[in-house]
């Protein structure tokens, strides 16, 4: 699967004042009044220490719009057409900027609700402060989506069992785990997996880990679907 640096680069530099737009009361937000809601291409704000995005990056995309009630619950209705390839990636991010070997713990809490039919995968998408790195752990995944590179077998680690790929986008290496079964919720612990790439597959060194995202990487909804994150925490020390 190919990837565009685009949103790599829009994550790398994009202020938040540049991107916080008219904002939308959507029809897929819960009962209750979201505190937060955008249309925008590119609408984000700040809430409870993380960093919310809408995130429509790729080409030939259709509407999407994306509420919060908080920084760890939020959701988003895409209406995306079927044409393959990336289409966005909304996601919540936690900043963390600690190296590998400063990182006493860092793990996640997740719980999702998601459509049935499109193609998108659910995953967190994880960078070195210099982007030089992506690592992605895909919970879940519907439809016609893979990742980048070329698989290197099974692992069991950070409490999961996942096909690891490796490959590279031509402007950073995209280390891949997917889980070998889905899962809307669970508990993730990041951090050994980090140290299996650096200590045991030697893959990179001893990188700062900037940002810890987690989303929807949607290739197609057509029709309009929704993906709600219930609950979504990532902490690190």
């Amino acid at each position: 699967m190919a990837r565009s640096t685009l949103r790599k680069v829009t994550m790398a530099v994009l202020a938040p004042a540049m991107a916080i737009g008219a904002t939308a009361t959507l029809a897929s937000a819960p009962a209750s009044a979201a505190v937060w809601s955008s249309c925008d291409q590119w609408g984000n704000t700040s809430l409870n220490g993380y960093t919310l995005y809408n995130n429509i990056w790729g080409s030939g995309a259709g509407s999407q719009c994306v509420w919060a009630n908080s920084g760890t619950n939020w959701g988003v209705n895409a209406n995306h057409p079927d044409t393959g390839g990336i289409k966005s990636y909304p996601n919540a991010k936690k900043v963390i900027n600690k190296s590998i070997t400063s990182l006493g713990s860092l793990s996640s809490n997740y719980n999702v609700t998601v459509p049935s039919s499109g193609a998108y995968n659910t995953s967190y998408d994880i960078w070195d402060t210099d982007y030089d790195y992506e690592i992605m752990l895909w919970v879940n995944k519907t439809g016609a989506v893979g990742p980048l590179g070329t698989s290197q077998g099974n692992v069991t680690l950070g409490g999961h069992t996942w096909t690891v790929y490796k490959g590279t986008n031509g402007a950073n290496e995209v280390f891949s785990f997917v889980r070998t079964s889905n899962s809307t919720s669970g508990t993730v612990n990041i951090l050994p997996i980090l140290k299996w790439i650096k200590d045991t597959k030697r893959w990179f060194g001893n990188e700062t880990i900037g940002d810890v995202q987690f989303g929807f990487e949607i290739t197609s909804s057509s029709g309009g679907k929704d993906f709600v994150a219930n609950n979504l925490t990532v902490s690190g020390s």
